[in-house]
C-alpha cells in the first residue's frame, strides 16, 4: 500500500461506515473528515467560507457544491491529512466527485480509494431503526426514505469510482468487516 491513503467510504444509511471510519483512523493514524464536522468548524472559525455557509444554513438551505468543496479544499490542505485521511458523507453527489478529483489532482494527492460497503436493504432498515433509540430522526419511514435518497443521489456515484471501486461485504461482526476493509486497501489486519 502506499504511503498515502486517501479513502472515500461509501455505502448506505445503517452500513457502518461511521464504525469502520473510526477503526480506520485509529489504524492508519489518518483524520477522519466528516462534512458535517468541518462545515460547523467552518462556521465556527468566522472565516469568509465559514460566514457564507452560515448565512445559508440560517437560511434552512442546503449548503451549494462549490462552498462545500472550498471547505473540503482547506480541510485536506492540513497538515495533519499529508499522509491521507476518510471522507465520511463526501462526495455525496457526481458533481462533489469530480471536484475532489480535481482537488486531490490539484494538491498533488494520490487519487481517492473507494469502498463501498454492502448491506441488503432490509438489513439496512434494522440496524436504523435499532440505532433509533438514540436517534429521533432513525424511524421505519425516515429509514426508508434515507435509503431512497441514497439511490438516487449517491448510488450514481459507483459508476463514477467503478475504476477505483472495491466493494465489500458489510455483514458480520465489526472485526469481520474491518478485516475485509483492510484487505481490500491491501494492509494487513
Amino acid at each position: 500500500m502506499s504511503r498515502e491513503l486517501n479513502l472515500i467510504l461509501m455505502g448506505p444509511p445503517g452500513s457502518g461506515k461511521g464504525t469502520q471510519a473510526k477503526r480506520l483512523v485509529e489504524k492508519f493514524q489518518i483524520p477522519q473528515i466528516s462534512t458535517g464536522d468541518i462545515l460547523r468548524e467552518a462556521v465556527a472559525s468566522g472565516s469568509a467560507v465559514g460566514k457564507r455557509a452560515k448565512a445559508i444554513m440560517d437560511r434552512g438551505d442546503l449548503v451549494p457544491d462549490e462552498v462545500v468543496i472550498e471547505i473540503v479544499r482547506q480541510r485536506l490542505s492540513r497538515a495533519d491529512c499529508k499522509t491521507g485521511f476518510v471522507l465520511d458523507g463526501f462526495p455525496r453527489t457526481k458533481k462533489q466527485a469530480v471536484e475532489l478529483d480535481k482537488l486531490l489532482a490539484e494538491l498533488g494527492r494520490a487519487p481517492a480509494r473507494v469502498v463501498a460497503l454492502r448491506v441488503a436493504d432490509d438489513e439496512l432498515r434494522k440496524r436504523i431503526v435499532a440505532r433509533g433509540e438514540g436517534r429521533a430522526d432513525d424511524t421505519e419511514e425516515t429509514a426508508k426514505k434515507r435509503l431512497d435518497v441514497y439511490k438516487r443521489d449517491t448510488q450514481p456515484l459507483l459508476d463514477h469510482y467503478r475504476s477505483q471501486l472495491v466493494s465489500i461485504d458489510g455483514v458480520g461482526s465489526l472485526d469481520d468487516v474491518t478485516a475485509r476493509l483492510l484487505g481490500a486497501l491491501g494492509a494487513a489486519a
